[in-house]
């Protein structure tokens, strides 16, 4: 199973840049990639939330939908994803937010997938993982992009 592992250094404070990560529902404004994104659980202290998202692969002109749980942990600052029901065999992954000592914010992403096309062979396999670290990274970059705003 592909692993990716990426990460983005954010010229803002570790809590705006964790405060929209957690705003998930506001992703398909700034995210041209996320075409919807559905709360259709979220706990009363908001550590847990069940998402339904759909993703765009403007490279293959699909659609793929899943949905995903996240356990947000306000203290650590990180959050951990998995699917629980979608079009990928495996989907799951941790986002971590850390300090920096210059008083910006490391956050990085690592993500372990399956996602199987019947009859693709090893060479669609590379492009597949080439498309889903690039659209990991570009979900860290626009949210980097959204807390150096302001």
């Amino acid at each position: 199973m592909p692993h990716l592992a990426n990460e983005v250094l954010v010229d803002a404070p570790l809590d705006r840049v964790y405060a929209l990560a957690k705003d998930v529902e506001s992703f398909p404004e700034f995210m041209p990639d996320v075409e919807s994104l559905e709360v259709v659980e979220r706990s009363d202290d908001g550590s847990r939330t069940v998402t339904r998202w759909v993703g765009i692969a403007k490279e293959f002109r699909i659609k793929i939908k899943w949905t995903e749980e996240d356990l947000w942990d306000d203290v650590a600052h990180t959050c951990r994803f998995k699917q629980l029901k979608g079009e990928y065999n495996e989907y799951g992954g941790v986002w971590t937010f850390t300090q920096t000592e210059d008083g910006k914010c490391k956050f990085a992403s690592e993500l372990d997938y399956e996602y199987d096309i019947p009859l693709i062979g090893p060479l669609l396999k590379k492009v597949i993982e080439r498309l889903m670290r690039d659209n990991t990274q570009r979900l860290l970059d626009a949210i980097k992009a959204k807390a150096e705003a302001g």
